[in-house]
């Protein structure tokens, strides 16, 4: 398999963006993770990989959608965007997730990428807005991904989407950066609507033969306006697509991301473990994209490392999700994250104004820690990466809970 694999990477795709990827993702991302563990040693704080939301318009409607899509729009500037990531470099990080909204609905998208040819930037988009020109910068600029979203069937993904023939729109997308040998991926959301069709090994053998390189599955989580809590998945449903996961990394030419695991199977919340954190389109920095409540901005009259290191809310974000749970604290316990909004006097981020009505309409449901046991990497290069690159980082060795007095206050 692993053969195949790097066959498949030699020759599907153009030889220089697979040096900047190895290179700005792979070799710089290891060296953002050493700095970040060297941070954490002398007790400071920079997250070593960052997303942007660099845009809140969409041309879809999604269920569980959290973005402000049709409010009046949104977006970072391209100058602003430069200063993050040039600070951001400063500490060592050159991998940035670039959401939105649809982030090619920013007009300037393609500069960010042109500025910054020595940064690595995985692009989250429904692929409707990639044209043969678009892809064709693409490969041009080399140093980024699309990641492009796949939410079910034709039917499904009309009903997912709120949209008319989403999924062909999609497919000519995807279509168009594989023909330019562009290092393409696919993600899903999955659901109750879409686990039959899209975890499944025929669907894996069809990304395949499409020229995906890679693919990511995320679990659905109810949050936004419409949350349509009927698509969250059973603990049992969680189990079957991480055993799913699991298998297929042993025995299929392509790769397979996820960010809820360890090597060892283990539960662990990315946004806990201090590995990324999230600025919405209004420059505010979240501590993961569904959870939009800030104390801190981008544009705040401080350098963005002091804004990180120094920030109380994020650290007893961190701090009280790690204390509660190896999974989601917002599926968990949405109670104790209002709890700590309250606390900290953190301010709702979003246009429309209710996510604290919202966060509190949440019913408690199961995440990633609800398996029964955890089921451990078989690939031997997945488990190597992952106990050296994606682990929790100690944040579950005895953490403090902030909505707790501690002996000193007592």
């Amino acid at each position: 398999m692993y053969f195949r694999y790097a066959k498949r990477l030699l020759t599907e795709t153009d030889l220089r963006l697979l040096w900047k990827l190895a290179w700005n993702f792979g070799f710089k991302g290891m060296r953002a993770i050493g700095k970040h563990k060297r941070r954490l040693a002398r007790g400071e704080f920079f997250p070593p990989f960052l997303y942007l939301s660099i845009i809140n318009s969409c041309n879809l409607r999604c269920q569980g959608c959290w973005v402000d899509v049709a409010a009046k729009q949104e977006k970072i500037e391209i100058d602003a965007l430069s200063r993050v990531i040039r600070e951001a470099n400063a500490q060592g990080n050159y991998f940035f997730g670039i959401v939105g909204g649809e982030p090619f609905m920013h007009g300037e998208i393609l500069e960010i990428f042109r500025r910054h040819p020595d940064c690595y930037f995985q692009v989250f988009t429904n692929g409707h807005f990639i044209t043969d020109d678009i892809a064709a910068q693409l490969r041009q600029c080399g140093n980024v991904t699309p990641l492009i979203s796949v939410e079910g069937n034709e039917i499904i993904s009309d009903q997912r989407r709120g949209g008319q023939s989403v999924l062909n729109h999609t497919m000519e997308g995807l279509r168009r950066c594989v023909e330019n040998r562009v290092v393409t991926g696919v993600c899903t959301s999955v659901c109750k609507t879409n686990l039959e069709d899209l975890v499944c090994e025929s669907w894996v053998d069809r990304l395949i033969e499409l020229g995906v390189l890679y693919m990511w599955y995320h679990i659905y989580r109810p949050m936004g306006p419409d949350a349509a809590p009927e698509l969250a998945l059973s603990p049992e449903e969680q189990t079957r697509i991480r055993r799913f996961v699991v298998e297929m990394r042993v025995c299929k030419p392509i790769g397979i991301i996820d960010a809820y695991y360890d090597h060892d199977g283990q539960a662990l919340c990315p946004a806990a473990t201090g590995f990324t954190h999230h600025v919405s389109p209004w420059g505010d920095i979240e501590p993961c994209p569904i959870i939009q409540f800030a104390k801190e901005s981008i544009y705040d009259k401080r350098a963005l490392a002091d804004v990180f290191n120094n920030s109380e809310y994020l650290r007893d974000f961190r701090d009280l999700a790690a204390s509660t749970t190896r999974g989601c604290i917002v599926l968990e316990r949405p109670d104790l994250l209002h709890e700590l909004n309250v606390l900290h006097e953190a301010r709702d981020t979003t246009a429309r104004q209710s996510a604290t009505r919202e966060l509190c309409a949440l019913v408690p449901r199961p995440s990633q820690a609800s398996m029964a046991e955890p089921i451990p990497e078989k690939s031997w290069a997945y488990r190597f990466a992952k106990r050296h690159f994606f682990n929790d980082f100690g944040a579950y060795d005895a953490p403090r809970n902030p909505l707790q007095p501690s002996e000193v206050d007592g």
